[in-house]
C-alpha cells in the first residue's frame, strides 16, 4: 500500500479575522483543500520569554498535503500576527477513498477534467 501524503496541520490564531483570513488564503492558493475554524475560542496555556501566559485563540484544522507544507507554512507565517505561531503537522492514517481522491482534486495546480461518461 501507498504511503499517504495527506496531513492536518494545526494552527491557533489570536482572533477570529485572523482565522478567517488565513483560512481563505490557503484554500484560495490552493494550499489547503478545506480549511475548519474553530470558531468556539480554546484557552491555550503556554511559556513565552520564560513566563507561563495564557490566551483565547481560534484553531485551525487545515487539510492538505506534504509536498505543500513549505509553502503553506510559508502562508500562515507572512499573514499571522504571531512572532511563532504554531504550525504543526500531523500525518493522517487513512480516510475515505472519496475524500482523499476530493482532497487531492482540489490541491491539483489545475482544475481536474470533468468525467465526460457522465452528465
Amino acid at each position: 500500500m501507498p504511503r499517504n501524503d495527506k496531513v492536518v496541520v494545526l494552527v491557533t490564531c489570536g482572533s477570529r479575522k485572523e482565522a478567517r483570513c488565513i483560512a481563505q488564503a490557503l484554500v484560495n492558493k490552493r494550499l489547503a483543500a478545506c480549511v475548519t475554524i474553530m470558531e468556539a475560542p480554546v484557552r491555550s496555556v503556554y511559556r513565552w520569554k520564560e513566563k507561563v501566559q495564557s490566551a483565547t485563540e481560534y484553531l485551525l484544522l487545515i487539510k492538505t498535503v506534504r509536498r505543500l507544507l513549505p509553502r503553506a507554512r510559508s502562508a500562515v507565517v507572512d499573514l499571522h500576527s504571531y512572532e511563532v505561531p504554531e504550525f504543526i503537522a500531523l500525518p493522517v492514517s487513512a480516510g475515505s477513498p472519496a475524500y482523499l481522491k476530493w482532497l487531492d482534486d482540489c490541491l491539483a495546480t489545475r482544475a481536474p477534467k470533468p468525467d465526460r461518461g457522465r452528465r
